[in-house]
């Protein structure tokens, strides 16, 4: 019997249902593996490892350690989400970053060990207090499905299971589906019948998470953006002739820029540059034309006063002018084809290290709405399990799942009533990419219903600058639904929407 089919969704975490006979089988089974304390041979096995780190460049120090790790042959699969900690047991040190990988490696438990404490070394960690600040500690969570017990290493890792700070990433890096034999034993290993997912829910689950002790953060800038606190607005500026809605309202630089002044005023977080229409049908631009568009623009908006404190996204599916644009002060990229159109996309991002808005659409702006790309069977399902499959090769590019945030593409290869399914079943698309990888269901989810057709088809609205009304419904729904940003023309009225929807929000975590 597969004890993890036994467990139920509370969510975006488990709840683990009881059955005795499963709980029975499941100690069973890890009594024999852990009396199986080996050595194995250097077969490929796959590995937990936990990161954390509060001295110094915290997130440098995340990644210097996992391209140490690379070169030494530890191979990255997966990562957890990025959490900032409270630290534990010796609390007068300053906050850790912490998170944890999956990966794949032929080196032997106890080579293993020694290959991270070097990268360790490297990276300035030295002998100190015990639990006390540290540029970057390593552990090994588990090992295949293997145990070890000796006087230098112990696997699993034995102050897993009190530890949120570690059972937080650790739970990231598994999907509710379980992907193969060895994440099974590691459930067996917990000593639960339900597995992980019920040590977790021991502790708090995801009631832990947004209170002062542990929070999962993005890193875009400068900063760690805790993007759950309230929903943020990103402010749409099409510097294009064909837009569906602006189309050559802000082309020149200085309308550009008082376009910007004026959303930023309105209560805009994010502004979200486009130099390329993807409209249905649009005109395809080469990368240099759509550069020649939005160079100037960006330059003029980065050295605004006004935008102190606010982000720049830009709306590209080329990964030259996503170079460009980062090497000139953009702080995201926003993929509409989420690396469907540009093969080298996701290695430029993983390079850049640079969050990274993935979407869903089936084709491209010329071939979306093409009936063969209207066909669905479930439409949160199957876009859930499509926009999964490109964050996943996203990720194995390199680009952690701490850097996504995910848009479902309302408006992109979807019909009228496909686009207010997946309003009204959030939930329902992130249940399925959580099917597979809990952490890349946590990452922020992102809505653009503004000013679409299909609003004009319900409403009897031919004029697109007429929808804002329409959009703020759209808007409340999705943020009620979960949406954690929204992508609007009309700033200022879809603000008031979101400080009504965070106040309900609240209330209702109250309860």
């Amino acid at each position: 019997m597969n004890f993890i089919k036994q467990l139920v969704h509370i969510k975006h975490g488990i709840r683990a249902a009881k059955n005795s006979s499963c709980k029975a089988a499941s100690l069973c089974l890890f009594r024999s593996l852990y009396h199986s304390s080996v050595e194995v041979n250097s077969e490929e096995q796959e590995v937990v490892i936990a990161l954390g780190s509060n001295v110094g460049d915290r997130l440098n120090n995340f990644e210097d350690a996992l391209n140490r790790m690379k070169k030494a042959g530890i191979l990255i699969s997966r990562h957890g989400c990025l959490y900032e900690t409270e630290p534990a047991y010796v609390t007068d040190q300053p906050h850790f970053l912490n998170s944890a990988v999956r990966a794949t490696t032929k080196l032997e438990p106890h080579k293993l060990l020694e290959t991270l404490k070097e990268i360790e070394r490297d990276l300035g960690r030295t002998a100190g207090i015990r639990y006390g600040p540290r540029p970057i500690d390593l552990d090994i969570l588990f090992y295949g499905s293997q145990t070890v017990n000796t006087d230098t290493l112990v696997i699993p890792h034995e102050r897993i299971w009190e530890r949120p700070f570690v059972m937080g990433p650790l739970i990231d890096l598994l999907g509710t589906d379980p992907d193969n034999d060895t994440t099974k034993s590691w459930h067996l290993l917990s000593r639960n019948s339900g597995g992980i997912f019920e040590a977790w829910q021991k502790l708090g689950g995801e009631s832990l998470i947004g209170k002062d002790g542990m929070k999962r953060v993005l890193p875009v800038g400068n900063r760690l953006w805790n993007w759950s606190t309230r929903a943020s607005v990103m402010g749409i500026l099409n510097v294009t002739p064909d837009s569906f809605s602006d189309g050559g309202e802000f082309i020149s630089v200085g309308s550009a820029v008082s376009r910007v002044r004026s959303m930023v005023t309105e209560g805009a977080d994010i502004i979200d540059l486009g130099a390329q229409s993807t409209r249905p049908m649009a005109a395809k631009l080469s990368p240099e034309q759509e550069l020649d568009r939005l160079i100037p623009v960006l330059e003029a908006v980065i050295n605004m006063p006004e935008m102190e404190g606010k982000l720049i996204s830009v709306d590209t599916f080329y990964s030259q002018v996503a170079l460009e644009a980062i090497k000139k002060g953009a702080h995201l990229i926003n993929d509409v084809s989420a690396g469907q159109l540009d093969s080298n996309m996701h290695n430029v991002i993983a390079g850049l290290k640079i969050p990274y808005i993935a979407m869903h659409m089936r084709g491209d702006p010329s071939t979306m709405q093409n009936d063969e790309n209207l066909v669905y069977d479930d439409v949160c399902k199957d876009v859930g399990s499509e926009l999964y499959t490109r964050v996943r090769d996203a990720e194995l590019a390199g680009v952690p799942a701490w850097r996504m945030i995910l848009d479902p593409g309302i408006g992109f290869s979807k019909s009228t009533k496909h686009n207010l399914d997946i309003l009204a079943g959030l939930p329902g698309v992130r249940s399925e990419i959580g099917r597979k990888s809990l952490a890349l269901s946590r990452a922020p989810l992102l809505i653009g219903p503004s000013r679409k057709r299909f609003l004009g088809e319900i409403c009897g609205q031919t004029d697109a600058a007429r929808r804002d009304a329409a959009t703020v419904a759209c808007v409340t729904a999705g943020v009620l639904g979960g949406a954690d940003i929204v992508r609007v023309h009309n700033v200022g009225v879809n603000r008031d929407a979101l400080r009504i929807c965070d106040a309900m929000l609240q209330r209702r975590r109250k309860f």
